[in-house]
């Protein structure tokens, strides 16, 4: 992909947190951390204003611990903690391989991350750095989804990105199911009525109301963020 134009100039890109597990059942695996700086660094070298999100499960997941017995608000706030660790890993790998990362957070964290301001993310994203958003929205009750479609509109991104671990959004499991059909293109109603699952209700009627595009793509296959910035079309787009 080398010398391509992207045909956005700003994007926000939602990770989960288990795209950083690789072959490990728990935490970061640093050959797919490095691997990801990398792919992220090249993407950033194509000319685009790039933020992210990236969510904590590969660490602790709110809904899981809710469910084990756990108050809601608190397994919730564990979870904002989790995504916070994978951020500053992120950040970490980023500076290693030469790319200017901030991680700003939704909750303070004191001398360990920049807290949420909107105007000053902005300034970062004007002056070619990477943004790392972290600790979800700072609330209970909201994924990190609803906190990606919440920064890609405070940021003004020209498309929100979700990558995953297959090539889009399909009408049933395609890991359980093989006659699963993907869809290259669905409008916010279809995902909404359909339950289709693309992201949390809340981040798709975000979406939905601010006209902004979302793309699934698979993440795991090595060059696709940059293919999709370049406008191949590949994924499934929400519309």
């Amino acid at each position: 992909m080398s010398g391509a134009q992207p045909v956005y100039d700003r994007v926000l890109l939602k990770l989960s947190g288990e795209a950083l597990l690789g072959d490990s059942p728990y935490g970061i695996s640093p050959g797919v951390l490095d691997e990801l700086a990398l792919q992220l660094r090249r993407v950033h070298a194509m000319g685009v204003d790039l933020g992210l999100v990236v969510g904590g499960g590969n660490i602790f997941r709110g809904v899981a611990g809710s469910a084990s017995g756990m108050d809601r608000a608190s397994a919730d706030q564990m979870g904002m903690l989790a995504t916070v660790m994978n951020a500053l890993a992120l950040q970490d790998a980023l500076a290693r391989h030469g790319a200017d990362a901030r991680v700003m957070s939704a909750i303070e964290l004191g001398g360990m991350a920049e807290p949420f301001v909107r105007s000053r993310a902005l300034r970062h994203l004007d002056a070619g750095r990477i943004i790392i958003f972290a600790a979800g929205t700072g609330n209970p009750f909201f994924t990190t989804d609803t906190a990606a479609a919440l920064r890609a509109l405070e940021i003004g991104a020209d498309v929100l990105l979700k990558g995953t671990r297959v090539d889009g959004v399909y009408d049933s499991d395609p890991e359980s199911n093989p006659e699963a059909r993907r869809f290259d293109t669905l409008t916010y109603t279809e995902v909404l009525e359909k339950n289709l699952r693309v992201m949390d209700a809340a981040a798709i009627s975000l979406a939905r109301d601010a006209k902004l595009p979302v793309l699934v793509f698979n993440m795991q296959v090595p060059g696709n963020i940059e293919k999709v910035l370049a406008g191949e079309k590949i994924g499934t787009t929400v519309i």
